[in-house]
């Protein structure tokens, strides 16, 4: 369900508003641009579905720089660009003067004179603050080590097609709390009016300021945030159940402390016994059955993983004919 009809008379007051902004964290936009952005998400999805052209960005073109390797964001960006006309470069930073010593700022100002917006997936979140800050075209976070907003549209994008709403459902999150997407589900949850729950061990909570910022939002909003270290407390009547994996890219070194920290933490049947019976599950991707999460789970009834993993295209199609059109 869309709620295309209630941005009908303001739609264009809202294209004005977000073109040529950046797309960093959710915390950044308002609720009522995200549920834009979201209606945009399902037309397009309508659009490439009927086979119906719509070259919103001829002409245009994104540069992408990949500084953590991808499959998803990869794929979707370039495809997501070329379904709406333009073209899309991939440069790795192996292969561009960044790698080599060029300062972030510079690359701004360079990679602005050519192309009409950037896409960066990289680790440290300052790097993309300060491509954006130097930048004179959109820059969109592909992924840092602190959040990964495009992931979190595409989640929320899923639970609307599932659900037919997204105020006033309970999402949980289980595991690494102290990640991108534990911090990104809860900026975009309480913009658009579920509450959540995470259920991280000591140690794994989520990042203090950015906990703090959602509570506070979450008053705005009226949304109950819970953090925890009780995954049995956090996915008691969840609606959506959510969780990824337990050692993200850079802290291999980590490893076997990690997989001795979350156990207990897995989602598998027993626990998500807990959530409501028409539950649903979501995951990222890619995901380590047996470790984060059983396979009965993720290739269960309940999963929609793969519709997931789809909706990048959607809704970062979205974002990029909104911010670059």
């Amino acid at each position: 369900m869309s709620h295309a009809l209630s941005f009908k008379n303001t739609a264009h007051l809202l294209d004005a508003k977000l073109q040529g902004k950046s797309f960093l964290s959710l915390s950044e936009f308002q609720s009522e641009e995200l549920f834009y952005l979201l209606d945009v998400a399902v037309e397009l999805k309508k659009l490439q579905k009927q086979g119906k052209p719509h070259p919103y960005l001829s002409g245009k073109v994104l540069g992408m720089i990949f500084e953590k390797s991808s499959t998803r964001t990869r794929v979707s960006f370039e495809v997501g660009m070329l379904q709406l006309g333009g073209h899309a470069i991939f440069l790795s930073s192996k292969d561009i003067q960044l790698g080599r010593g060029e300062s972030i700022s510079d690359t701004a100002k360079v990679l602005s004179r050519y192309v009409d917006g950037l896409m960066i997936r990289t680790f440290a979140h300052d790097s993309v603050k300060e491509l954006a800050e130097n930048a004179t075209v959109p820059v969109i976070n592909g992924l840092t080590d602190l959040h990964h907003p495009t992931q979190v549209m595409a989640d929320l994008l899923t639970i609307l097609e599932h659900k037919g709403k997204l105020t006033g459902l309970k999402m949980c999150y289980i595991g690494d709390g102290n990640n991108n997407m534990a911090h990104s589900l809860m900026e975009g949850a309480v913009k658009v009016g579920m509450h959540i729950s995470v259920a991280s061990p000591k140690g794994y909570e989520p990042n203090g300021e950015i906990t703090a910022a959602v509570k506070e939002e979450a008053g705005k909003t009226g949304c109950v945030v819970e953090v925890t270290d009780d995954p049995w407390k956090a996915v008691e009547q969840a609606d959506v159940v959510v969780t990824d994996v337990w050692t993200s890219m850079g802290q291999e070194e980590e490893t076997l402390k990690r997989l001795e920290a979350f156990q207990g933490y897995q989602v598998n049947e027993k626990l998500c016994s807990k959530a409501k019976s028409d539950y649903i599950f979501l995951h990222c991707l890619p995901a380590h059955r047996g470790e984060e999460v059983t396979a009965d789970i993720i290739d269960g009834p309940h999963s929609v993983v793969f519709d997931e993993a789809e909706n990048r295209l959607h809704a970062q199609k979205a974002i990029l004919k909104v911010l670059m059109g």
